[in-house]
């Protein structure tokens, strides 16, 4: 338990209080430019179709290459063959049966030119075109398989098929030597005729697409319109809606996408609905609060202009006085609940304050009040620091209110104790309030919060207004409050009331030197 420290009224009651500095955020909301779904969904869909569109292009250039190159690679390996059947070895030398009337066959391309060449084993040409490069293969592959490469003649890029011929295969009488003896065979041509072929294929694909790239823009245009109809559609019946309409939005004919939206919205106006009959029921509950303090002053005022006797019109002024007091008292406390109320974490962060200090110079400045009603004002704290997060000047307001509560309700010569105390396991800082007052009925718990109710039978003067503050305010702190009887009373008929207001911790608590 901490150690009570009692406030001695004479020697504090001129004591000044720290003022308490205010922060302001000033924050400049975001310029942010409105884009339009429509153009975002249409700019996703035809971008990739735009940037497929060359690479459709290249894919089929590839392909269509390797759809002309086969045909006219089988005609080539099927010429380099019919040549590599003609080489023959006779008498150590490589000759080739080809006639002049072959030589013209193998030569007859109305579109490419042909070459051919024969090469004895040491490399030497036997017949045909010199300009035909050698292979750059390291070794040389197995006799009579076709091999395909691409090469230049006279700077002329020309597809060469050749093969290996076996000389020893071909001897028309058998030789001694073993030694490898291979002829070279190779026949070229230009790539005219693979280009137009390729050119060909490519007009076939591309023509059409230039024919359907059109269109399907055009059917993607009209598919989003169509799409997004269902959202211009939602736009204008939430337009056609009266001002006071907040009904929610019929779902009936929403798409299921739009449904999280249209959910949100409706609970949205669910929140906005509730929120304007509380702040009508308010008006109404504080316009008629109001009727009876203007009424008296307005009675009291004109009671005085037609009294003659000074003793008469001084008793009238003081209940003016008295009434105005009432008015003021009330007007302050609308100000505070609406304060409350509109204040956010956003227009209004919660920053790290020392609770003990805060409780400490407001039960100050409420000392003179309980020195005039001859109650005993005490304050409790640790020894150690309690740091919470909060608003200053709205936990100010809830204390204020408490401590307001707690002297109006305990009699003359009674007790009132504000403590503040922390549990560092939980994690929970506590502020109490406690006096030797009637208590509250535990019936009573639930509707001392509420706007303008007050108990029947207190014979307290109030607007009954502190306790909906007081609430409003711990919920915007995340705080629980409890009512509890005071344990320190033992008079039935005067249980006392205990307010406890749970905050949780900011940081772990250093110890300090709690004296005042």
């Amino acid at each position: 338990m901490p150690d009570a420290q009692r406030l001695d009224a004479q020697a504090d009651a001129g004591t000044p209080h720290k003022p308490m500095a205010t922060r302001t955020n000033a924050t400049q909301p975001e310029e942010r430019t409105q884009r339009s779904l429509f153009g975002e969904i249409l700019d996703w869909m035809l971008v990739p179709l735009l940037l497929l569109w060359p690479l459709s292009i290249a894919i089929t250039y590839l392909v269509a290459k390797s759809i002309a190159n086969e045909p006219f690679d089988r005609a080539l390996e099927d010429k380099v063959t019919v040549v590599a059947q003609q080489v023959k070895e006779v008498n150590g030398k490589v000759v080739t049966r080809l006639t002049g009337a072959a030589t013209d066959i193998l030569h007859a391309d109305d579109v490419d030119n042909v070459y051919y060449q024969v090469r004895n084993a040491v490399g030497d040409i036997v017949e045909g075109d010199g300009e035909i490069p050698l292979p750059k293969d390291l070794e040389p592959p197995p006799p009579w398989s076709t091999q395909f490469r691409y090469d230049f003649i006279r700077n002329t890029e020309v597809r060469i098929a050749y093969i290996y011929v076996d000389l020893h295969k071909t001897q028309t009488a058998p030789q001694l030597s073993v030694e490898p003896r291979m002829a070279l065979v190779q026949v070229a041509e230009t790539l005219d005729k693979r280009s137009q072929l390729v050119n060909q294929i490519i007009k076939g694909v591309i023509v059409p697409e230039f024919i359907i790239l059109p269109i399907a823009l055009v059917l993607v245009w009209f598919a989003l319109t169509r799409g997004l109809r269902p959202l211009a559609e939602l736009q204008q019946r939430i337009r056609e809606r009266r001002p006071d309409d907040l009904s929610p939005i019929d779902s009936g004919y929403v798409p299921e996408e739009i449904l999280p939206l249209v959910g949100s919205l409706n609970e949205m106006l669910e929140r906005l609905s509730q929120s304007i009959k509380i702040q009508k029921r308010f008006i109404a509950d504080a316009a008629h609060q109001m009727k009876t303090p203007l009424a008296g002053m307005r009675m009291q005022s004109e009671l005085a202009l037609r009294q003659t006797d000074q003793a008469e019109i001084h008793k009238s002024l003081e209940q003016l006085a008295k009434s105005s007091k009432s008015a003021t008292r009330m007007i302050n406390q609308l100000l505070a609940l609406a304060r409350a109320e509109n204040q956010t974490p956003t227009t209004r962060p919660l920053l790290p304050l020392e609770l003990s200090e805060l409780a400490r110079d407001n039960v100050q400045e409420w000392v003179q009040t309980s020195f005039n009603k001859k109650i005993d004002l005490g304050f409790e704290q640790p020894d150690y620091h309690i740091m919470v997060n909060g608003d200053a000047i709205m936990l100010r307001e809830l204390l204020n209110n408490l401590i307001d509560n707690a002297l109006n309700y305990t009699p003359a010569g009674g007790h009132a104790t504000v403590r503040v105390r922390a549990d560092d396991e939980a994690r929970l800082a506590f502020l109490e309030v406690e006096d030797t007052g009637p208590g509250i009925a535990p019936h009573e718990h639930k509707r001392i919060f509420e706007r303008f109710y007050r108990i029947l039978g207190s014979n307290v003067e109030g607007s009954g207004l502190g306790l909906a503050i007081v609430r409003e305010i711990a919920q915007q702190h995340g705080a629980e409050i409890d009512i509890l009887t005071n344990p320190n009373c033992t008079n039935p008929k005067a249980p006392g009331c205990l307010m406890r207001i749970t905050l949780p911790l900011e940081q772990p608590a250093p110890f300090f030197d709690g004296s005042i």
